[in-house]
C-alpha cells in the first residue's frame, strides 16, 4: 500500500477552499488504496482538533497560534526535529505539500534531504491578495516566493488554467491543471427544504446567497452595494441577500448592509451548507480572486443560477447565459444589471439552473480522484524505476 504524507498549513475544523480540497484529497485517496498521514496545525483555541477519522488518516499536529484578528487562522513553524520524527514514524512514498507556507516549507525541505518526491498545489495568488491588503509593493517578493517553492516539486497541481498561466509567467513549468471538483451528490437540488426558508424568514422573497470567508479580496462590499441598487429598481419586488461565512471584514460589512441582508456567520459544511445552497434562489460573487472558485461549483451543482466576474478560475467554467450571468469586474452597476435581470425572467432562472447542474456534474470529484491516483502512483513508479540523488529530485532554482 502506497503510503503519502500531506504537508498543510490548514486542514478541517478550519473551513476554506484550500482545506476542503485537502480534506477531500485524503479521504478520496484512502478509498483508492493508499495509506494516508498528515500534518497540520493545532486548533486548540476552538476546542477542536484537526478532523481526520483515525481510519482515514493518521494524524501529526505542530503547535500553532491564531492570528489576533484572525484566530482561525493557526501561524506555526514546525521544528525540523519535530518533523523529521514523522517522516521516520510514517515512512511516506511521497510528500504533497498543500501550501507553501511553514508546514508545507518544512515538508519541501525534509522530503527533499530523503530523496522523496514531492507533489505541491497552488491554490492561491497571493501576489494578488498584495493589493487587497493594501502591499502591492511586495508582489514581487510573493512572486518569487512562489516560484522558487513550487519549481523544487516534481509537479504542481492548479485548479485552473488562469492559475496555470499565472504560474508559468513566473517560471514554474511543471504544472497540472487539477482543481478537486466538486461533491455533486453532497451539493444537489434534491436538498430544497421549506423549512429551511422558513427558519431564514425569507418567505416567497427572491434570495441571493453569497458563500465565503469575509475578507477583503472577497469583494463583498460590491455584492452589498448591488443588491442594495438592485431593490430600488425592482421595488415591488420581494429581494432578500443572505451572507454565509465569517472572517476579518464582517464587522465592517455589517455595517455596510442594507435591509434585506442576513449575515449567519460559520455554516457547518455538510449538515447546513447543501440544504442552504438548495433552498435559496440564486447565487452572488464579485471576487476576481478565485484560482477555482468551489463555492460557485457548489451553488451550480445545488441547481442555482450564479451571477460572477468571469475572472481567475471562473473563466474555466462560468459561460454566460448557460449556467450563470457574468458582470464586469469591480463594477457594481453591471452586476445590479445582472442581479435585476435575473430576478425579472423566469425562463432565464430555469434556464441557467439546469446549465448549471449540467457544469456541475461534469467536474465531478470522483473523476479528478482518479486523475491525482494516477499521477502520485506515476510519480513513486518512476522514482523506483530510475533512483536518484536526493538533490537530483529538486533542480536547483536561482536565488
Amino acid at each position: 500500500m502506497p503510503r503519502v504524507l500531506f504537508c498543510t498549513d490548514t486542514y478541517p475544523p478550519q473551513v476554506n477552499g484550500v482545506s476542503v480540497v485537502t480534506a477531500g484529497m485524503v479521504s478520496g485517496l484512502h478509498q483508492r488504496g493508499w495509506e494516508c498521514a498528515v500534518l497540520g496545525p493545532s486548533y486548540p483555541l476552538t476546542g477542536r482538533r484537526l478532523l481526520w477519522p483515525p481510519d482515514v488518516a493518521r494524524g501529526f499536529e505542530v503547535p500553532a497560534m491564531g492570528l489576533p484578528s484572525y484566530p482561525d487562522v493557526r501561524v506555526s513553524w514546525p521544528s525540523s526535529r519535530l518533523v523529521r520524527s514523522v517522516f521516520d514514524d510514517f515512512q511516506p512514498d511521497l510528500v504533497h505539500c498543500a501550501t507553501e507556507f511553514s508546514i508545507g516549507f518544512r515538508g519541501m525541505q525534509e522530503a527533499r534531504k530523503r530523496g522523496i518526491p514531492v507533489c505541491s498545489t497552488s491554490h492561491t495568488d497571493f501576489s494578488r491578495y498584495c493589493g487587497a491588503y493594501g502591499v502591492p509593493f511586495l508582489r514581487p517578493v510573493v512572486r518569487r516566493w512562489m516560484r522558487e517553492f513550487h519549481d523544487r516539486a516534481v509537479r504542481t497541481l492548479v485548479p485552473s488554467r488562469a492559475a496555470q498561466d499565472d504560474l508559468r509567467q513566473i517560471g514554474v513549468q511543471r504544472t497540472m491543471v487539477w482543481g478537486g471538483g466538486v461533491d455533486a451528490d453532497l451539493f444537489h437540488p434534491r436538498y430544497f427544504s421549506s423549512t429551511t426558508r422558513h427558519r431564514l424568514g425569507i418567505g416567497r422573497a427572491f434570495t441571493f446567497l453569497h458563500v465565503g470567508r469575509l475578507a477583503p479580496e472577497k469583494n463583498v462590499e460590491l455584492v452589498l452595494s448591488a443588491f442594495s441598487r438592485a431593490r430600488l429598481q425592482l421595488p415591488d419586488m420581494a429581494l432578500r441577500l443572505i451572507v454565509a461565512g465569517a472572517g476579518p471584514s464582517e464587522q465592517v460589512l455589517r455595517s455596510y448592509a442594507t435591509h434585506g441582508v442576513t449575515f449567519l456567520g460559520a455554516v457547518d459544511r455538510t449538515s447546513e451548507l447543501p440544504s442552504l445552497y438548495a433552498s435559496v434562489d440564486a447565487f452572488v460573487t464579485a471576487s476576481t480572486t478565485e484560482t477555482l472558485g468551489l463555492v460557485t461549483l457548489e451553488a451550480m451543482a445545488s441547481g442555482l443560477p450564479v451571477v460572477a466576474c468571469r475572472e481567475g478560475g471562473l473563466r474555466d467554467y462560468l459561460e454566460h447565459a448557460h449556467n450563470g450571468l457574468a458582470f464586469v469586474a469591480n463594477d457594481v452597476d453591471d452586476c445590479t444589471s445582472a442581479m435585476v435581470r435575473l430576478v425579472s425572467d423566469a425562463s432565464l432562472q430555469e434556464r441557467l439552473r439546469s446549465g448549471a447542474r449540467q457544469t456541475a456534474e461534469n467536474w465531478s470529484s470522483s473523476r479528478e480522484l482518479d486523475r491525482i491516483d494516477e499521477l502520485f502512483r506515476g510519480e513513486i513508479t518512476a522514482r523506483a524505476r530510475a533512483p536518484m540523488s536526493p538533490h537530483a529530485l529538486i533542480p536547483h532554482v536561482a536565488r
